[in-house]
């Protein structure tokens, strides 16, 4: 008796380890999620301009079930909808550094919400 609900104690724990691991990977089950981690390991998390009172990109925390943002820009039919590829991590490798690529600032006249240095990353799981 004894030894029949130890077995049954472990099969119960490996299930429900076995339910909570898929959680953990359910972003990547996905066509966006698969999509997104091939995309943010080509790109950096930042776009071309930085934010005029941080003087460094910021990035926007978002849920991580957050697929998609909106870029608004001025204009005629100047709006677009793109996958959000990032995914902040506890292995973040820090704020963006000018390095090869340097950031320009944020226009007297922005014509689009990019230009404004504030970029959106999923947060953790």
């Amino acid at each position: 008796m004894k030894a029949k609900s130890t077995i049954m104690i472990a099969a119960v724990m490996a299930l429900t380890m076995g339910f909570a691991a898929s959680n953990l990977l359910a972003v990547e089950n996905t066509f966006f999620g698969k999509r997104a981690a091939r995309r943010a390991m080509c790109t950096p998390w930042y776009g071309d301009y930085y934010n005029g009172a941080w003087g460094a990109p910021v990035a926007v925390v978002v849920p991580p079930t957050a697929e998609f943002q909106t870029h608004w820009g001025w204009g005629v039919g100047n709006m677009r909808v793109t996958t959000i590829d990032h995914q902040f991590t506890r292995n973040w490798p820090g704020p963006a550094m000018g390095g090869a690529v340097p950031l320009r600032p944020t226009p007297a006249w922005p014509q689009d919400t990019d230009q404004f240095g504030y970029y959106y990353i999923r947060g953790p799981w």
